[in-house]
């Protein structure tokens, strides 16, 4: 039985290939896609949600929620992921006169399925905090929160000490981290070990699916970015990696952590902390992925794409 998914993401490249890779996977039956500010700003990230799932075109359509237009961050991400999100590719949406917000149809599909909804949330926490803080008791009503975000040992990749989507709302991360819901975080120094080389692209072009060519549109600028300003002969895919989590968690190691987040620090703002102490009087909250199969974690991403 496929597991029930909301996807909370803030598109991206690699929310687009997390979307793309959720709708094919037959381990997964995505029930909403709700968007959240985080690599741009809230208005477009819900116009790339609404676009990605138009063009995708699911046999079974989810419900879509459009991040608060008041929802205030702290940096986006345009450099790696372009102005529009999309690395220009220029996607046309439908104008819709009345859109749901993100956490209406988080709380709504939550309350009809309580204890069954997985919520993959793979941009800022903001619309997972501001559910628990319009209606608290939903917290006991999640079958499971998976947060790709934070680091374990690594360094931050926005700031020295933070990772992006914790940094970007730091405070709705510290109330989720705080929160009874059963929780896992996949952080960047695991979801960081799979890079998708040239090769990955040219396999696309090979392809003529719906998926391949929107893809195909979407990548290049993505690889240039990387190039130009990380370095790499490749792209980092951190939510897709997150996305096979839920997938196939056996492919990960966890270790049960009590974790919080950084929200005062000058040098440290937004940095999470975990206990690892022997002896703590601290109670683990989470659990942490803390290693995975990096080879089956690509190969999982490789052969959901082509079954797309």
């Amino acid at each position: 039985m496929p597991r029930h998914v909301i996807l909370d993401m803030d598109p991206g490249y690699d929310d687009a290939i997390a979307l793309c890779l959720a709708l094919a996977a037959e381990e997964l039956e995505v029930i909403a896609v709700t968007a959240t500010g985080g690599n741009v700003e809230p208005e477009q990230a819900s116009r790339n949600v609404q676009a990605l799932v138009e063009h995708f075109d699911p046999k079974r359509w989810p419900r879509i929620g459009a991040a608060s237009p008041e929802q205030i961050l702290r940096t986006n991400a345009r450099h790696l992921h372009g102005d529009d999100g999309l690395c220009g590719a220029g996607l046309q949406v439908a104008e819709l006169a009345n859109r749901h917000r993100s956490v209406k149809v988080l709380s709504d599909e939550i309350r009809k399925a309580p204890g069954d909804i997985t919520i993959v949330a793979t941009g800022p926490l903001s619309n997972i905090a501001d559910m628990l803080r319009y209606e608290p008791d939903l917290a006991g009503m999640i079958g499971h929160l998976i947060i790709r975000g934070g680091t374990l040992a690594a360094p931050g990749n926005v700031t020295a000490a933070a990772e992006f989507n914790i940094y970007c709302d730091s405070e709705a991360a510290r109330q989720v981290f705080n929160s009874p819901i059963t929780k896992t975080v996949i952080p960047i120094d695991v979801t960081g070990e799979v890079i998708l080389g040239f090769d990955f692209l040219e396999r696309l072009k090979s392809r003529d699916s719906r998926t391949a060519v929107l893809l195909e549109r979407i990548l290049p600028g993505a690889y240039r970015a990387a190039r130009q300003h990380l370095g790499l002969e490749g792209i980092l895919v951190h939510d897709v990696v997150a996305l096979v989590a839920a997938m196939r968690p056996a492919l990960f190691t966890m270790q049960r952590m009590y974790g919080d987040v950084e929200t005062a620090g000058e040098l440290t703002h937004g940095e999470t902390v975990f206990e690892r102490r022997a002896v703590t009087a601290e109670q683990p909250n989470m659990d942490v992925a803390v290693q995975m199969d990096a080879a089956a974690v690509e190969a999982a991403i490789v052969e959901s794409l082509d079954a797309a």
